[in-house]
């Protein structure tokens, strides 16, 4: 037996996952064979993860706007970090592993083998919602999970972080047409296939979509890929933006370094002007105390203005950097939203598309796909030879 095996990117939608809400794909009378593998409140796997962290990070911050006072709600306000990220496994499709079937029973016990390593072979992925459900067209598992980095340099020590959580599974190196998220999934669509292989299923790795996909899966599955691309750059955007941040936030050190100046000048006694001794010339007291601290102002007055000039060089270079990433941010997230959204209306072309085989059998429907392919075929055929003859 060969199969399919689907790794795409979910929503995470807690209402949808957990059955607080029935779809119109989602059969009732299936739901009780759900496995609901865990559920916890978000907010208090964010306490778990990072609130040690946060405290000691916190403690370190002189000035008070620079103290976090939630980690949960900075990162759901967040342009860098997404709060959590969902990932949808699948083998087959409706057509050979449909739920309610043996086959679907099946692929239950080979999902169900699978997730019960998810969490050892990604120590830095926090599972904190896990649902496997039977009562939808076929089975298929829902991981929720928020990831996350230790040792960090900057910012909290043990922050969120996908890039760096990947990173540390071994994921680096990511490209456009191969991300560190492309990497993970293809890993886990590997464990996957090996749990298969224990229950007599082979891997069907197809070379090409088109020759094995309807045209609707094929967009979908090319859709999710652009997805799954999209969030790994506008992560490492969103991670370029934060560093470049944090060096804007450091120029404001200058202030403190002012600061600093002023109370050295006012209080320390290499700056002050001493009382002349009885008895010394003014010629002895002017070079032994009046130039030597001249000397020192001059040095000092050369540092600062050093200080200075590289500061406004820096903070020019900085802000246009972070104008640069924050319109790179932004051009991302609307083609994530419009990537989004064409999912959302494939989805729902393939449902109609599912229901019309059921209602109408597949024969019949084949029937009108080739008819329809054959009109489109003679239609562009004409529309060839029509702009061929405008040419001549």
């Amino acid at each position: 037996m060969k199969r399919t095996i689907s790794a795409m990117v979910g929503k995470g939608s807690a209402r949808h996952n957990n059955r607080s809400f029935i779809a119109e794909n989602v059969d009732g009378s299936r739901t009780r064979f759900n496995i609901s593998y865990i559920d916890e409140p978000l907010k208090k796997v964010y306490h778990e993860l990072f609130d040690e962290a946060l405290a000691r990070y916190n403690a370190r911050q002189k000035r008070k706007d620079r103290v976090i006072p939630d980690y949960y709600e900075k990162i759901r306000g967040s342009h860098q970090e997404k709060l959590f990220h969902e990932i949808i496994l699948q083998i087959g499709d409706m057509d050979n592993m449909a739920s309610g079937t043996e086959n679907g029973e099946l692929a239950r016990e080979v999902l169900d083998e699978y997730y019960r390593g998810f969490q050892a072979r990604n120590p830095n992925l926090r599972v904190y919602s896990a649902h496997l459900h039977m009562d939808e067209a076929t089975p298929h598992i829902h991981i929720d999970f928020v990831p996350f980095t230790t040792g960090s340099k900057r910012g909290l020590d043990t922050r969120v972080s996908l890039k760096q959580a990947l990173a540390a599974q071994g994921f680096t190196g990511g490209t456009r047409g191969n991300t560190e998220w492309a990497q993970w999934a293809e890993s886990e669509k590997q464990a996957l296939a090996e749990v298969m292989e224990r229950y007599g299923i082979e891997w069907e790795q197809k070379g090409t979509h088109e020759e094995h996909l309807s045209v609707l899966d094929f967009k979908k599955q090319e859709r999710a890929k652009e997805l799954a691309a999209l969030e790994s750059e506008l992560a490492e955007k969103r991670d370029e933006l934060h560093e470049v941040q944090l060096r804007l936030e450091s120029a404001d050190t200058a202030q403190e370094e002012i600061s600093r100046i002023e109370f050295t000048l006012a209080h320390s006694p290499d700056y002050e002007v001493p009382d002349p001794p009885k008895l010394m010339s003014a010629k002895t007291y002017r070079e032994r105390f009046v130039l030597p601290l001249v000397d020192r102002f001059k040095a000092l007055v050369r540092t600062v203005l050093v200080s200075l000039v590289k500061a406004f060089d820096k903070i020019a270079l900085l802000r246009g950097e972070n104008e640069d990433l924050e319109n790179e941010n932004s051009r991302l997230e609307k083609r994530l939203a419009s990537l989004e959204e064409k999912n959302d209306q494939l989805h729902k072309q393939t449902r109609d598309y599912a229901l019309l085989r059921r209602v109408f059998g597949d024969e019949y429907v084949d029937g009108l796909v080739s008819e329809a392919r054959e009109k489109q075929q003679k239609s562009n055929e004409q529309n060839r030879k029509e702009k061929y003859h405008e040419e001549l």
